[in-house]
C-alpha cells in the first residue's frame, strides 16, 4: 500500500491532506508512522469514533479523545477475549497462527474477569511499587554498565548500545530469569508483537520466530520447575517459579502459563525499549528542553515529572489491543456490530486539548498529568511502576553521562530520516544514532 500522504489530497491544515476524513481512515504509511498526531487531531475534531483500516486490510473502530478513551477503557461491555471476535475480524486480523494462537495468546491482555482477575493477582507482587523502589540501586548499576560500554567519545547508536538491552536485563532480574537463559534470548523474537497477515511475504519468518520463542519458553518453564524444587528456593524473588508452582497446583493451564511467560518476555521489554527511543527523539528535537532537564536532574521530582510528560507527549504504546462487544452496541453515538474490533488511541487521547492545555507543547513540568500511556481500568499495565523506574533511570543516566548529546551528524542519520518500526500498535525506532562530547 502506498503512503497515505501521497494517496489523499486536501487542505493544508493537516499534512495528511484530509479535507474530509475518508471512511475507513487508513492507519499506515511512513508519514503516519513518523508523525500521526496531525491526523489524530483531525479525527478528534470530527468525533470520538472512526472507522479505520490497518495494513492487513482489516477494518476497526478507533476511539479518539481523552474523555471517550477513558470511558471506553473502563466500559465493562467491551471484552478482550479473542473468542468474541467475529468471522470478519478473524479472517483478516494479523493474529498468530495455530497452534501458537491457542497456546501463547491466553495471557492477561486477552482475558476478561474473573479469569483476568485471577491471573493478574499472580504477577502484581513482582511489580509492586515498594519492590521496584528497593531494586533501584540494581537498576542503576545495569544502566551504568551499558553506558560504560559505549564509545568514550564521538557517538553511538543508542538502540544497539543501550535501549535494546537495558529493559531485558532489568526484566530478567525482576522475574527471576537465570543468567544463562537470559543470554540465550534472541531479541529478534520480540518482533512477534509486530504480527503480519496470512498473505504477507514475511509470514514464514514470523512463524519461525514464534516457534523459536515457544521452544525457549518451554526451556524456561523446565528450568524454573527444577529451581523450585532445589533447597533454598525463595518465591519472593522468583516470579517465574511462582507461576510454575501455580500451574503445578492446578491454578493455571499449561497454555495460560506459557502465555504469561510469553507476555512477560515480550511485552515486558519491547515497549520500554521503544519508549526510551521516543523520549530521546523528543528531547533531541528540543535541545533547549534537553539542556534544561539535564541541568536540573538533581531537583526532587523533576525527572519523574519529565518522564510523565514524555510518556504523554509520545507514548510507545500508541494503540490498545482489540476489544469487542458481545452484541451490537452504541459507542458514543456510533453503532458497532458485535465482534467488530474496537481500539483506543492512547496517543490521540494524550494530545487532547480539552484535557491537557496546549497539548502538542512539551511541558516537562506539567502537573497534573493524568495521561493514559499505561491504559486505564482493569487492564492498566501491571508493570507501570517498573517501567517508570526504568525510564527515569535510563533518561537520567544518558543525559548525565553523555554531555553534548545531540543527533548524529553523519548523512542519513538525522532525526527526520529515522525509520519508525512498522508495528501497528507501537511507536519507536530500531536505530538512534547520536553524537556526544565524551562519556563521563
Amino acid at each position: 500500500m502506498t503512503d497515505t500522504a501521497q494517496d489523499l489530497a486536501g487542505t493544508p491544515r493537516c499534512p495528511y491532506g484530509y479535507d474530509q476524513l475518508p471512511s475507513p481512515v487508513p492507519l499506515y504509511g511512513t508519514a503516519y508512522k513518523r508523525d500521526p498526531y496531525p491526523l489524530y487531531r483531525r479525527m478528534r475534531e470530527a468525533g470520538p469514533v472512526h472507522r479505520v483500516e490497518f495494513p492487513s486490510g482489516i477494518h476497526a473502530w478507533l476511539v479518539t479523545g481523552y474523555q471517550a478513551a477513558h470511558a471506553a477503557l473502563n466500559d465493562p461491555r467491551l471484552g478482550k477475549n479473542h473468542a468474541l471476535g467475529n468471522d470478519g475480524w478473524r479472517r483478516l486480523a494479523s493474529i498468530m497462527p495455530e497452534p501458537q494462537h491457542s497456546q501463547l495468546q491466553v495471557h492477561l491482555l486477552h482475558q476478561d474477569p474473573p479469569k483476568h482477575t485471577e491471573m493478574r493477582r499472580l504477577v502484581l507482587d513482582a511489580f509492586a511499587p515498594r519492590r521496584v523502589e528497593s531494586l533501584r540501586p540494581r537498576l542503576q548499576e545495569l544502566a551504568d554498565a551499558l553506558v560504560d560500554d559505549l564509545p568514550e567519545t564521538g557517538g553511538a547508536d543508542l538502540v544497539a548500545g543501550f535501549a535494546a538491552h537495558y529493559p531485558f536485563r532489568v526484566l530478567a532480574e525482576v522475574i527471576g530469569l537465570p543468567a544463562e537463559l537470559a543470554a540465550r534470548f534472541d531479541r529478534d523474537w520480540g518482533k512477534v508483537v509486530q504480527p503480519v497477515g496470512p498473505q504477507d511475504p514475511g509470514r514464514p519468518a514470523y512463524e519461525a520466530r514464534l516457534r523459536g520463542l515457544q521452544t525457549y519458553i518451554a526451556d524456561v518453564v523446565a528450568r524454573k520447575r527444577s529451581d523450585r524444587r532445589a533447597p533454598g528456593w525463595s518465591q519472593d524473588e522468583d516470579l517465574l517459579g511462582r507461576l510454575v508452582a501455580a500451574h503445578d497446583a492446578g491454578g493455571l493451564s499449561r497454555e495460560e502459563l506459557d502465555s504469561i511467560v510469553f507476555q512477560l518476555l515480550v511485552a515486558g521489554q519491547e515497549p520500554v525499549t521503544n519508549q526510551i527511543t521516543t523520549m530521546l527523539i523528543t528531547l533531541l528535537r528540543q535541545p533547549g528542553q534537553l539542556a534544561h532537564l539535564r541541568s536540573h536532574l538533581g531537583e526532587p521530582g523533576r525527572l519523574a515529572r519529565a518522564v510523565e510528560e514524555l510518556l504523554r507527549h509520545d507514548a510507545a504504546f500508541e494503540l490498545t489491543t482489540w476489544r469487542f462487544f458481545a452484541e451490537d452496541s452504541d459507542l458514543f453515538g456510533t453503532t458497532v456490530p458485535a465482534g467488530d474490533s474496537v481500539i483506543v488511541s492512547l496517543c490521540a487521547a494524550n494530545r487532547d486539548d480539552d484535557r491537557f492545555p496546549d497539548a502538542d507543547r512539551l511541558d516537562l513540568d506539567r502537573t497534573p498529568n493524568a495521561h493514559l500511556a499505561f491504559g486505564h481500568g482493569i487492564h492498566y499495565c501491571p508493570g507501570s511502576a517498573l517501567a517508570r523506574a526504568e525510564l527515569q533511570i535510563a533518561i537520567g543516566t544518558l543525559l548525565a553521562r553523555l554531555p553534548g548529546l545531540r543527533p548524529a551528524e553523519a548523512p542519513g542519520d538525522g532525526l527526520d530520516e529515522l525509520a519508525w518500526v512498522p508495528a501497528v500498535l507501537a511507536r519507536g525506532v530500531n536505530r538512534l544514532p547520536v553524537a556526544y562530547d565524551r562519556r563521563r
